[in-house]
């Protein structure tokens, strides 16, 4: 994470406004919003609505209105490594979201078992906290999940709930800090102004660990990519926990109350569990499985700038690109096979914005006449490297296995 003073800067001057002014974002109809274009993901059921109807928001794949659900445009990845805000996924629980909300009048709570108990406003997080910037990727722990088999519930995303973004805001550890953590703190709880419809829905809310909380990575965004958040990412503020699943990264934080216990609600004991397996991995008829939160994430790579089935020129250099990120550790290679997975070699890795963060990948090669089969894959800093087989479990988590399409060279 890098420190950044943009006191002067036009970034800086923009948050305050926010801050300052009272902005307000609606949501307006999104609910109704409907699309007459159509977009086939390569699995069963894959047909989407392409919708532009959201606020703040441009070109989206529409899974689910209420609440609502949009995937990123895979063509997008191919741009750049930073995510637009206005194609950037989104990622819902609970359906009732507030529609208009008053950047001068909100505050952020922090209790529970701290020394002095807070509340903030956004101008006393842009001017009495140190600013700071990180890149990192965020994914909801669904990603990928149309492509299970066997099928599992849920929504059935392609590759395109996930997104990349330069983070704005204040640590965590600092608010903490200022609070005063009491001696017998177990864990930090977070929860945002979604609710649910009926009054027995379990609220939204996701906990860390306090050494986590307080490990100088763990941010409060108010911007991203140099611009306050959109409404449906979390505006004013949501957390950011770099090399986690999103599940985690609370967005319309308000309310963080530090725990003298292990947080025992529905979202942290009964949703969001995983096999304690390696890659998250079991049989579709296994039981008996003991079962954790989950928590970090794994390394991915893809291919951007081909597709599958498409056409190329045989016997001329083709460029293949894409992007990777190795999950909770930087990317160590990037490997990329023309044979099946036979021989691999190692692809050109671009600019690092930082070990959370998307990089972009480049290599060249002629294909001869005829099919041609591309598959990349990832490892991180940390060791992990993508598995040849997918994965499986019955929530249709943490999908990273290698990725392939085919070509063929005319």
């Amino acid at each position: 994470m890098s420190d950044q003073d943009e006191t002067n800067g036009p970034r800086r001057k923009l948050l305050h406004s926010v801050a300052a002014s009272g902005l307000t974002f609606a949501l307006g109809g999104a609910t109704r919003a409907w699309a007459a274009q159509l977009a086939a993901l390569p699995f069963e059921g894959g047909e989407r609505d392409v919708t532009k109807s959201y606020p703040q928001k441009g070109e989206m794949l529409l899974l689910r209105t209420r609440p609502p659900l949009l995937e990123t445009p895979f063509s997008v990845f191919d741009r750049g490594v930073f995510t637009p805000n206005d194609q950037f996924f989104v990622r819902w629980h609970l359906a009732n979201i507030p529609t208009i909300i008053d950047g001068a009048a909100f505050r952020l709570n922090i209790h529970g078992q701290v020394r002095k108990s807070l509340v903030l406003s956004l101008t006393d997080l842009l001017s009495k906290f140190e600013p700071v910037q990180l890149a990192a990727v965020n994914q909801c722990s669904g990603n990928s999940r149309g492509f299970f088999d066997a099928r599992v519930p849920g929504a059935q995303w392609g590759n395109g709930a996930m997104g990349n973004a330069l983070w704005t805001g204040v640590r965590l550890r600092d608010l903490l800090d200022h609070a005063g953590i009491k001696g017998d703190a177990v864990q930090v709880r977070f929860n945002g102004l979604d609710t649910g419809v009926l009054p027995a829905t379990p609220d939204f809310m996701k906990s860390l660990d306090v050494d986590h909380a307080r490990d100088g990575e763990v941010m409060i965004a108010y911007a991203m990519n140099g611009k306050p958040l959109p409404l449906l990412n979390g505006f004013p503020l949501r957390l950011v926990v770099p090399g986690w699943y999103s599940t985690y990264w609370v967005k319309m934080l308000n309310d963080i109350e530090v725990l003298d216990r292990l947080d025992d609600n529905f979202w942290m004991t009964k949703a969001y569990l995983i096999p304690d397996t390696p890659y998250a991995n079991v049989a579709p008829d296994q039981t008996g499985v003991k079962m954790v939160p989950i928590n970090r994430m794994v390394p991915r790579s893809f291919i951007t700038n081909l597709t599958d089935g498409q056409r190329v020129a045989a016997g001329k250099p083709l460029i293949v690109r894409g992007i990777a990120f190795g999950g909770d550790a930087g990317v160590r290679d990037v490997k990329i096979s023309d044979s099946v997975g036979a021989t691999w070699h190692t692809a050109r890795l671009g600019h690092d914005h930082g070990k959370y963060s998307f990089i972009q990948w480049e290599t060249r090669l002629t294909p001869k006449a005829g099919p041609l089969t591309l598959k990349v894959k990832a490892s991180n800093t940390a060791g992990s490297v993508q598995p040849d087989t997918a994965n499986w479990n019955a929530a249709g988590f943490m999908r990273n296995v290698v990725e392939s399409i085919t070509v063929t060279a005319s």
